[in-house]
């Protein structure tokens, strides 16, 4: 199974708090933005989750 991730970037503002719990799915590129993995496998669903949880503006929605 697979972990559907979606970021809303109007609401994001690239603080990056969601790399620290999850670095293979969400990373900073070199401006500064927030890029990610728009899909997980199942076993890093608690990482995405707590990444979507310390996400300071509640971007980060995880299905």
């Amino acid at each position: 199974m697979t972990v559907r991730i979606h970021v809303d970037m109007d609401k994001c503002q690239h603080y990056g708090q969601c790399c620290f719990e999850a670095d293979d799915v969400f990373q900073l590129d070199d401006a500064g933005k927030l890029v990610y993995s728009t899909e997980a496998d199942d076993s890093r669903r608690e990482a995405v989750e707590s990444a979507a949880d310390v996400c300071p503006m509640q971007a980060i929605t995880v299905e």
